[in-house]
């Protein structure tokens, strides 16, 4: 069965970084995409950055130009490094892989980490 860790969150001040990652385990082919999403208590889910199978990434607004999505060959560890973090970043991030056709579904989830960024 699939599986993911996320692990690296802890609390920083405005303007630090911080890199975020997530084991993978259980797979049963290398086809499908990654991704981070974070949520706070006043908003839903949102993904933030992607990487699909053919490696590109893409962002949302939020974080475009401050965080980088990467994933090492071996597919076993996604990366979230978070450059210039503002408290609105403060979320519990969670990393998640979709695993079917066309990668319109995230249906693997890991149990989220907590960061919280200080004024």
């Amino acid at each position: 069965q699939a599986h993911l860790v996320e692990s690296g969150g802890e609390s920083v001040q405005s303007g630090g970084s911080l890199r975020l990652s997530c084991s993978t385990s259980g797979f049963t082919h290398s086809k499908y995409c990654m991704a981070w999403f974070r949520q706070t208590p006043e908003k839903e889910r949102e993904g933030i950055a992607f990487i699909s199978t053919d490696g590109t990434s893409t962002y949302d607004d939020s974080v475009k130009g401050r965080f980088t999505i990467s994933l090492d060959a071996a597919k076993t560890t996604l990366y979230l490094q978070m450059n210039t973090l503002k408290p609105e970043d403060t979320a519990t991030y969670y990393c998640a892989a979709a695993t079917g056709l066309g990668c319109l579904i995230y249906n693997v989830w890991g149990q989220g980490t907590q960061v919280t960024v200080s004024a």
